[in-house]
């Protein structure tokens, strides 16, 4: 376990930081968030390329546990978010879409890197994390965001402010999560092709180690 003690670690900063960074934008669209997340694929990946699906499930699982517990402790911490309304610093509604997403995406990321290992060193880790990310976009903001998971979920001040109706980057009209979630998607994309550039630097000083 100690050798994939780095990635646990890693890991769980990861998810801390981008499930506070997620209720913050850049500019209208954007949050934080996007730019941190992504990077938890890499670290996924590393993993699998250096150990294996199983050492990887594992360091997901940490990350897991991780965010579930920063996520209950945020729920309990009330910030001011207008001058006469307070509210938790991580809402359930996030706590549950931010929990789901990353165990499902990223044993997503697992099972598909682990299909396309063999293949060139870079189709194995973009392709997974292509297909990680729009899971973990669709799931996230469908279940902290969306009017239909309100159903079952119900209504907070992050859930109304996400359910206008308002003009997009794209063009036409849209409820606003959906064009945050068009973009934060976006991003996530572009972030997956930079981040092979660290992945193959360290895949290559890893096997420099192992030689």
């Amino acid at each position: 376990m100690s050798r994939l003690l780095p990635g646990v670690i890693a890991m769980a900063a990861i998810v801390v930081a981008s499930n506070i960074l997620v209720q913050l934008f850049v500019g209208d669209w954007l949050t934080w968030g996007a730019f941190t997340y992504p990077f938890a694929f890499l670290v996924t990946d590393l993993m699998n390329r250096a150990y294996g699906a199983a050492a990887a499930r594992r360091v997901v699982l940490a990350g897991f546990v991780a965010g579930i517990v920063c996520s209950l402790i945020g729920t309990q911490v009330m910030v001011q978010v207008a001058p006469d309304f307070s509210a938790p610093a991580v809402t359930l509604r996030i706590a549950i879409g931010s929990a789901t997403a990353f165990l499902v995406a990223q044993l997503v990321d697992v099972a598909v890197f682990d299909r396309l290992r063999g293949g060139d060193w870079w189709r194995a880790p973009l392709v997974s994390t292509l297909v990680g990310s729009t899971v973990d976009t669709v799931l996230f903001f469908s279940i902290a965001f969306s009017g239909t998971a309100s159903a079952w979920l119900g209504t907070d001040h992050n859930t109304e402010f996400f359910g206008e109706v308002v003009t997009t980057p794209f063009g036409p009209d849209l409820i606003r999560w959906v064009g945050t979630a068009a973009v934060d998607w976006s991003v996530k994309l572009g972030i997956a092709l930079i981040a092979l550039v660290p992945f193959r630097l360290i895949v290559i000083r890893m096997k420099a180690r192992a030689a």
